[in-house]
């Protein structure tokens, strides 16, 4: 049990609400840029900018181009990630007001990042500032608050970066991607998956003298939606992906339900072709392909490898997983396979239960949120997983660093136009971060 308050908890969710301003002018500061994946500089710099004027002890910028604030000197290190690129604004017809001048009113702030998820940051750095303004550090613990780089482009790139070179490895992650008020303890994970199938090209006008690279794969690409769409019968030849939901199948069968059942489709198709007039003699899909509890990069590889078609097609069929090595906005190239591994923290973990019990110090036992969120939000459990994939694939996936995510605004707002967070969110947010390591380190 915290040594927090309830004196205490009133005078976070008060320097909260104070620095409401304050953070709402930061986060259109950020969000004025542009700052797509490897090119997130000018971000970097406004957030370093403000982490210094609020007074953080220390700020640094990786050979990455990850940008790092650093506040008192316990020996527990706590911290709160937040990813600074967005994605760029697609057809622009589609906003109703500039993406990246954005807007605000009452209660909204409008722009591209706003939910994803630029607001985390924002209320990370005034977290921190708000256990600084009131005392709450101590020798028991640092708090770190990261604004990574490249994660719409490769999940957890940077934090693989930052605990295998910068040599940082905290005692647990908050991920401040948007969790719609709730408490986020899991994802599922996802993989890229290429497949290639050679053929035979000859004049189209005899294709029955080539072997066509696009027949093949047709039959393959069956298979594959047979995976996503088939049940589980023990009479079902090829056996759906749902199959993972049941203990027979899978040890970890419990985690599995609550993060939902993988799937897999086909996402993009490449061919090559003497011209218009010839049978192609090759013909490559990507498949997206995401995972629930019990899955590998191993297994899903196989799973494609034994399907019938493919191994129909033996050696004219080879199954591999893509890479990733784009450069940052520094030039560093640190290159990854694309594999985004599962994770979930248990619910009786001692973070998700500190987490839980500064939000119920502050805030209670539901989610909060604007009268137009309110009522979907409150119908929702406090504690839940989410949908899309964030940088705890590295954290906890590859490193074993337990996450839990809690963060201002919406998964839905992500990607979309007409991006907007709550200004609500972000003193929420702020004040549950500023609770949490006392509530640990108690």
């Amino acid at each position: 049990m915290s040594t927090l308050s309830k004196g205490d908890y009133e005078k976070i969710k008060a320097a909260a609400e104070g620095y409401r301003a304050d953070m709402t002018a930061f986060l259109r500061a950020i969000v004025k840029h542009p700052g797509e994946s490897c090119d997130e500089k000018m971000h970097v710099q406004v957030i370093a900018d403000e982490m210094r004027k609020v007074g953080f002890d220390e700020v640094k910028i990786d050979p990455m181009g990850n940008v790092m604030g650093f506040m008192g000197n316990g020996s527990t290190l706590i911290a709160f990630d937040a990813h600074i690129d967005t994605v760029g604004i697609g057809n622009r017809d589609n906003w109703s007001f500039d993406p990246y001048e954005g807007y605000e009113n009452d209660t909204e702030i409008g722009g591209r990042g706003t939910s994803d998820q630029l607001g985390g940051i924002v209320s990370s750095v005034y977290g921190a500032k708000i256990m600084k303004d009131l005392g709450l550090l101590n020798d028991k613990y640092k708090v770190m608050v990261v604004g990574t780089v490249q994660e719409e482009d490769c999940d957890g790139l940077c934090w693989q970066y930052i605990i295998r070179e910068d040599g940082i490895r905290p005692a647990f992650v908050v991920s401040t991607e948007p969790t719609d008020g709730g408490i986020y303890r899991g994802q599922r994970g996802r993989m890229e998956i290429r497949v290639d199938v050679k053929g035979v090209s000859c004049h189209g006008s005899a294709p029955e003298r080539g072997d066509n690279a696009i027949y093949k794969m047709a039959d393959i690409l069956q298979d594959v939606r047979a995976l996503n769409e088939n049940d589980a019968a023990d009479s079902t030849g090829i056996k759906g992906l749902v199959k993972m939901l049941d203990e027979k199948y899978n040890p970890e069968y419990r985690e599995a339900n609550f993060l939902g059942r993988g799937t897999i489709t086909c996402s993009e198709i490449f061919f090559t072709s003497p011209s218009r007039c010839a049978v192609a003699d090759s013909c490559s899909v990507s498949l997206d392909r995401r995972m629930t509890a019990g899955e590998t990069w191993e297994s899903c590889l196989e799973e494609i490898r034994q399907l019938p078609n493919v191994k129909k097609y033996g050696d004219d069929v080879k199954v591999s997983m893509y890479n990733y090595e784009r450069p940052s906005y520094t030039g560093l190239v640190y290159p990854i396979e694309c594999y985004f591994p599962t994770w979930v923290l248990p619910e009786d973990h001692k973070v998700t239960a500190s987490i839980h019990e500064a939000y119920r110090g502050l805030f209670g036992g539901e989610r909060l949120g604007v009268p137009a969120t309110e009522a979907m939000r409150k119908a929702r459990p406090l504690i839940d997983k989410w949908t899309f994939s964030t940088n705890g694939v590295s954290i906890m996936g590859r490193n074993g660093i337990p996450v839990i995510g809690f963060g201002p605004g919406a998964e839905a707002q992500a990607h979309a136009p007409n991006e907007i967070t709550w200004k609500q969110d972000l003193v929420v947010c702020a004040a549950v971060y500023a609770a949490l390591p006392q509530c640990y380190c108690d």
